[in-house]
């Protein structure tokens, strides 16, 4: 073997030291050359100076003058989004910050893009929950309405000082002087207007009849005001009724027991199909649907022979016996509500206790008597045995007890059903006859239907929630037996019960709420209520009459607000969570539909509520509740550390809100690292835009490198596709967008080309000027793109822009133009990208700068396009080199025949499609891939050297080699 003299190796190793010493001295000293990013922007904010930042901008980019600011500008076009009211029963949770900031992003976009926006928040102040936090453990006990109203309304003031001090924080653009509240007297005024103009139209009228009445709170309470407990379980029972003519026993079967003292009736399908069944066990003979014998054969536990079949309508005419009520008898009739889905196919029949029911009653005139008072209780019209028991509990129990004794249970059962229960309470609610106010909704139902088509819905999926909704409503019960709410305008006889309600009633009461507030209709006396000008119009005596004690249904209250808030407009937007499809949307529709034959607004924002990262409720016995103020300000587990507004507001906007929307910790960091992420890109912009003033240093498009240009382009296409976003109320899908440009378009290609261009060319060369004139374009665009959701961060920015005195950022949005589309730019820049692509894929793992590139197209409209990025065959510096990012490009027709051993070759293709497909070309290159025998620059960094310790020659003219 060949001997290898000890001295070689240390004497290569000393040389490559010695050379390693020249280059990182060569690199120092010119390193204070290059032009290298500068800015105090900070790359992150956290904790402490994170909120003190935030407040800062808030006061020192005027938050509080925005909305005001804005209504003042003189513009074409407004952009109107009214406000649902809050609720003003408690502390700000984080279903008012989706809801609020949902709407916050939406106005502020519009305010951007050159509109002046209409958006005057409000709050929901009247109903029971806020009487009753207000009373807390005093009840109404001794109290006067008038003291109730005072306490209810101190607390209502002080849960909308807490919630809008909250609105603010988050940054809700809005004039927070100028509010509505449904308990202000111009408000309760314009609200009075419109049940006036309904009432005489008809639609308002005072009827005996079936409602769903709360025990628990012991008042009348809407569709609205419910909530269906899908796990309430109730003692079922089949029980019979025997006919009078026949030894037969008609079999009915009910989830309420208590409503068969009430029975008036049993109810049959005319169409379908009956059988008498005989028992097996004990040859008695029952009337059942022939399409439920199997069913109740195997309830009972015995077979069921039939007797005889026949139709419903033979049914016509059959009378009953009443089986606890003796010499009481009730009719066979037939009604469109039996069902066979579950039961017998024959309906037990109380018209006081049924909405169904009482339409059978109001048909057939049967009577609707009710058994039940306002506490839930057995009247004495139910007999002693039953009188003063609730007929939820002890009630249900003596009145089995009863049917038992008389040989009329034939079975009991556990079922567990969806049932209505008091939203408030969240206790069972029952159905009983009352004298109350209603809204004749059915005379409504096709009018709201027509006007509801030509609403625009976003999810389109809730138009048939709505709608279904109107369907279901026949009647609109709007009478509450409180006193913190808006009083129903009208007086009764004192002998006849009769009301006394006109416009010129209402118009004078309502006059004096505008001037006094709702409080006047128990402090005036009713000579002031009705004065001698009014009593002459409707020729009656005051004495004959009191007022009454009703207040009207908060959703009529906070329903009437387009009335009070849009006047005769209409709003572009409602944007609310989907319970309020059979709330306020649906209360909003009737009332302008009846006053004004139109929708109140023009589209619909229905998104989803907020639910724990689990997808559950939130519940604070679960322990599982997010307080948007521990977000912001950080709460007392670590888990909850200080993320911020904005932080709050990112998730807002990144979430499907149209869904459920999960929040946590996941969610929360998630959104935090989403703008970290931002922040670096927008520091590296402002970095490289140190000093730089587009007002007299912008470069014209034209001049620019191809690159530049296609950035711009970019950012074009950028800005239409989150300007449709933000348009399309999915904040979402803007930050899809936005992260995508930035991550693909901005830091992964057009960052990573330029930076050579950037920190090397001279400072005031074409080259570095172009590329700091789509810098700033860039900054520009994101920063007015991010601030309807981000108006923290995009301030911050913007507070670090402003030494060249730029516009302000709500001059405008997103500037881009249709110049910046140049033919041939698009196919120029995205075919050199993909023989870019086809180059790296041949290299993986290792720095392209230390390659020569060889690309082979033959001659045609790929080459051409080559061309213009670079003009000779060979180059180190052309446009090309500097989208490869390589040492060297030489351009060729073909590959040459000489090409070294270890050079690595590949092949593609690139579809060339200009004009509208009117041109097209597959056209075809080949690449060659070799190290480079170039040495590093020690300026530049870039293997184009002659030598390590020499400059390139781009350097050579103005630096010399060391």
């Amino acid at each position: 073997s060949q001997q290898v003299l000890p001295g070689k190796p240390r004497r290569r190793r000393r040389r490559r030291r010695r050379r390693r010493r020249r280059a990182a001295s060569a690199q120092r000293l010119y390193r204070d050359t290059v032009l290298l990013p500068r800015t105090d922007f900070p790359m992150k904010l956290t904790g402490q100076k994170l909120l003190e930042r935030e407040l800062e901008i808030q006061k020192e980019c005027g938050f509080a003058d925005l909305y005001s600011w804005q209504r003042e500008r003189k513009v074409k076009k407004e952009f109107c989004l009214h406000d649902g009211p809050p609720y003003a029963n408690g502390d700000p949770h984080v279903g008012h910050a989706l809801n609020k900031i949902l709407k916050d992003i939406r106005n502020r976009f519009e305010m951007l893009r050159g509109r002046q926006v209409h958006y005057i928040p409000g709050w929901d102040c009247h109903g029971l929950p806020i009487e009753l936090k207000a009373l807390g453990e005093m009840g109404t006990s001794g109290l006067s309405p008038l003291q109730i109203r005072q306490k209810a309304r101190a607390f209502a003031e002080a849960a909308i000082a807490r919630q809008k001090a909250a609105f603010q924080r988050w940054g809700v653009m809005a004039d927070w002087d100028q509010c509505y509240y449904t308990y202000d007297g111009a408000y309760e005024a314009a609200q009075l207007k419109v049940f006036q103009e309904m009432h005489s139209k008809g639609f308002i009228y005072q009827d005996y009849k079936p409602i769903f009445w709360s025990p628990s709170s012991r008042t009348a309470l809407a569709e609205a005001e419910l909530e269906y407990n899908a796990d309430h379980v109730s003692r079922a029972i089949y029980a019979t009724f025997p006919l009078i003519t026949l030894p037969v026993s008609v079999l009915v079967w009910t989830t309420q027991p208590w409503t068969i003292p009430a029975n008036q009736a049993v109810c049959y399908m005319p169409n379908a199909q009956y059988s008498v069944l005989k028992r097996a066990d004990n040859s008695q003979l029952l009337l059942v649907a022939t399409e439920r014998a199997a069913s109740v054969a195997a309830l009972l536990g015995t077979e069921l022979e039939s007797v005889g079949t026949f139709t419903g309508s033979q049914l016509e005419g059959g009378i009953c016996k009443h089986p606890t009520i003796p010499d009481k008898e009730v009719p066979l009739l037939p009604a469109n509500h039996v069902t066979m889905a579950k039961g017998t196919g024959l309906v037990h029949t109380a018209p006081a206790h049924g909405m169904e029911d009482y339409s059978v009653a109001s048909q057939f005139k049967l009577s609707v008597e009710c058994m039940v008072d306002e506490d839930g209780k057995f009247t004495e019209l139910a007999g002693p045995e039953l009188q003063n028991l609730s007929v939820m509990t002890e009630g249900t129990d003596k009145v089995i007890s009863m049917l038992k004794d008389c040989g009329a249970l034939v079975k009991e059962e556990q079922c567990v059903h969806s049932y209505p229960y008091d939203w408030r309470t969240k206790q069972p609610v029952v159905i009983r006859p009352s004298k109350q106010w209603f809204i004749n909704t059915a005379s409504l139902k096709e009018k709201a239907k027509d006007a509801l088509q030509k609403v625009r819905v976003l999810p389109e999926s809730a138009r048939g929630s709505l709608l279904a909704m109107l369907d279901r409503r026949t009647y609109w019960c709007i009478s509450r037996q409180r006193s913190w709410g808006v009083p129903i305008p009208v007086f009764y006889h004192r002998e006849t019960g009769d009301p006394l309600i006109n416009k010129h009633t209402v118009s004078h009461i309502a006059t004096l709420f505008k001037e006094k507030g709702s409080d006047c209709w128990w402090e005036l006396p009713i000579e002031t209520l009705l004065p001698a000008e009014v009593l002459k119009k409707v020729s009656i005596v005051l004495t004959d009459y009191v007022r009454g004690v009703d207040i009207l249904d908060i959703w009529f209250d906070s329903g009437a607000s387009w009335a009070a808030v849009l006047e005769d407009s209409r709003a572009d937007a409602y944007v609310e969570g989907k319970d309020q499809i059979g709330g306020w949307f649906q209360s909003s529709l009737l009332t302008s539909v009846a006053v004004r034959n139109k929708a109140p607004y023009k589209s619909l924002v229905v998104h989803g509520f907020a639910v724990s990262e689990k997808g559950e409720k939130m519940s604070k016995s679960v322990g599982n509740v997010v307080d948007p103020d521990a977000v912001i300000n950080g709460g007392k587990d670590p888990s909850m550390p200080a993320y911020g507004a904005d932080v709050l507001r990112w998730w807002v906007a990144e979430s499907n809100v149209f869904s459920e929307v999960q929040i946590g910790p996941s969610a929360l960091n998630s959104a935090r690292d989403g703008i970290g992420k931002l922040r670096n890109t927008l520091k590296f912009l402002l970095g490289n835009l140190q000093g730089f003033d587009p007002r007299v240093q912008a470069v014209d498009p034209k001049e620019m490198h191809y690159i530049d240009q296609y950035m711009l382009h970019l950012l074009r296409e950028y800005s239409i596709k989150v300007t449709d976003a933000y348009s399309e109320f999915d904040a979402g899908r803007a930050i899809r967008v936005l992260q995508a440009f930035i991550a693909r378009d901005v830091s992964s290609l057009y960052f990573s080309i330029i930076k050579d261009r950037l920190y090397c060319d001279p400072k005031d060369s074409l080259g570095r000027r172009s590329c700091q004139t789509v810098l700033e374009e860039v900054l520009d665009g994101v920063t007015r793109s991010i601030a309807p959701i981000l108006p923290h961060l995009a301030e911050e920015v913007y507070l670090h822009v402003t030494p060249y005195d730029c516009d302000h950022l709500f001059s405008g949005w997103i500037k881009s133009s249709s110049v910046w589309r140049r033919p041939g730019l698009e196919e120029a820049v995205e075919g050199a990208c993909a023989i870019r692509d086809s180059f790296l894929s041949s290299i993986p793992g290792k720095n392209a700068a230390q390659y020569d590139l060889t690309v082979a197209i033959e001659p045609g409209l790929l080459f051409e396009l080559m061309e213009s990025l670079q003009e000779e065959p060979s180059s180190t510096t052309s446009q090309l080199v500097e989208l490869m990012m390589v040492a060297r490009v030489n351009l060729t027709s073909k590959l040459p025949r000489d090409l070294p051993s270890d050079a690595l070759l590949s092949h593609g293709t690139f579809l060339i499609n200009l004009e509208g497909g009117v041109i097209r070309e597959d056209s075809a290159y080949s690449i060659a891939v070799v190290p480079t025998s170039a040495a590093r620059c020690p300026r530049c960094r870039r293997y184009t050297a002659e030598s390590a310790d020499c400059l390139c020659p781009r350097f050579i003219n103005k630096w010399s080699c060391i």
